[in-house]
């Protein structure tokens, strides 16, 4: 079974990712143009069989919205830059404001690039794209041009695959990234890319929210053991003190919902919560250190 998890972008040092994974999505080459000597750089500080997947720039997806003749120079640089780090796939993301009615621009672009053996997926996005009958236009245009559709298998499905199944996951909170997925979620998320490995097809999770690294290594962990490691490797208050001794003190009830709410705790009889479920009901003040947040929450819980 060939499914590769990693991350969007480098939410550790190099070296150290490196050492956890094989495999990385480069994604400031959305934002810059790296120069070749960094590239190489890049290349040659690797491992041998560490893999690149690469971002391509907002000026062909965001700027020149996939009209050919001024993308087409853009194009290009991303694919010396693919060139160098030896990456099979670029990774085209268009933004919710490109909609469906730019169908017939997306298949004049893809289909007028030279690909010289690189595999383009396009991740679509906004709601317009999930509608059944757009779904149903897409999934022949994708299928006609080899295209994989990159989606986040927790939101909607790709409508076409081909030999590459890549999948991004942004999280589910009301707040893009902000989010710790819990086990029953990475088992379920097993469920849904375990079948698509067929007929030698290859399988790309990559982690995108701000907990990608933990999320990633556990998810890991899940496809070569079968089981899931720790959260944070104790329970009750214990794993409530590891998480709020994540962040820098002073902290107002507020800000120390928005910076740790959306990460998990666990509870002594196996379940995982949220934090922000046992911090809502603190007093509203200025917390000086990590004890003052835990004497609250031991106040105020009895089941943890």
């Amino acid at each position: 079974m060939v499914i590769k998890v990693g991350c969007c972008g480098y939410p550790v040092s190099m070296g150290r990712y490196q050492e956890a994974f094989h495999l990385v999505e480069l994604n400031s080459t959305f934002y810059k143009y790296p120069r070749v000597s960094t590239v190489e750089g890049w290349r040659r500080k690797a491992p041998p069989d560490f893999e690149f997947t690469v971002k391509a720039h907002q000026e062909i997806s965001h700027k020149y919205r996939l009209r050919l003749k001024l993308a087409a120079e853009a194009f290009e640089r991303m694919k010396a830059i693919c060139r160098i780090l030896e990456s099979r796939i670029l990774l085209v993301q268009t933004p919710a404001s490109f909609r469906p009615e730019s169908l017939g621009v997306a298949e004049e672009f893809f289909t007028g690039v030279n690909r010289e053996g690189l595999i383009l997926v396009w991740e679509t996005r906004g709601p317009a794209w999930e509608r059944p009958d757009v779904r149903g236009r897409l999934s022949e245009t994708l299928e006609r041009l080899d295209i994989p559709h990159v989606t986040d298998p927790f939101r909607i499905m790709p409508t076409y695959m081909g030999e590459v199944a890549y999948f991004r996951l942004h999280g589910l909170g009301s707040r893009m990234y902000y989010y710790q997925y819990t086990d029953d979620e990475l088992r379920t998320l097993y469920e849904r890319v375990k079948p698509l490995n067929s007929e030698g097809r290859s399988v790309y999770v990559l982690f995108n929210n701000l907990s990608m690294f933990e999320d990633a290594l556990r998810f890991k962990h899940l496809l070569k053991e079968g089981s899931l490691p720790s959260l944070t490797g104790s329970v009750g208050l214990e794993s409530v003190r590891v998480v709020v001794g994540k962040v820098r003190y002073p902290l107002s009830k507020s800000r120390l919902i928005a910076k740790l709410g959306w990460r998990l705790v666990e509870a002594e009889d196996g379940s995982q919560v949220r934090l922000s479920e046992l911090l809502k009901d603190i007093p509203s003040k200025t917390y000086k250190t990590p004890d003052e947040v835990l004497k609250e929450v031991r106040r105020l819980l009895t089941h943890l």
